[in-house]
């Protein structure tokens, strides 16, 4: 099992619940559930079924939330952030030594 330092370290960690994550990126939890469906990411679900944020995904969600209040539709901020992140990946990729 983690332990707790290393749950505050990591990204992934779901630590937040709906209404928090979205007081926190400044929406609606509305908003949160639409960028789910819409699959920039998939939110941990509890045992109850209660959807649970990273830090991660709420770095996402408000890029999402800031494109879209500058008139981006939904779905095409949502492709947008993907493309970007893929490309920040491969290009991450391409630094790093090859080893074979």
């Amino acid at each position: 099992m983690a332990q707790p330092d290393d749950m505050l370290d990591d990204e992934d960690y779901p630590a937040y619940t709906m209404g928090r994550a979205a007081e926190i990126v400044g929406c609606s939890p509305d908003f949160l559930r639409r960028l789910d469906e819409a699959k920039l990411f998939n939110p941990y679900r509890s045992g109850g079924g209660h959807r649970r944020y990273s830090r991660y995904q709420l770095r996402l969600a408000a890029r999402a939330r800031k494109m879209c209040d500058d008139g981006t539709d939904m779905t095409s901020a949502v492709r947008i952030i993907i493309l970007e992140d893929q490309l920040e990946e491969a290009l991450r990729q391409n630094r790093s030594p090859q080893t074979d």
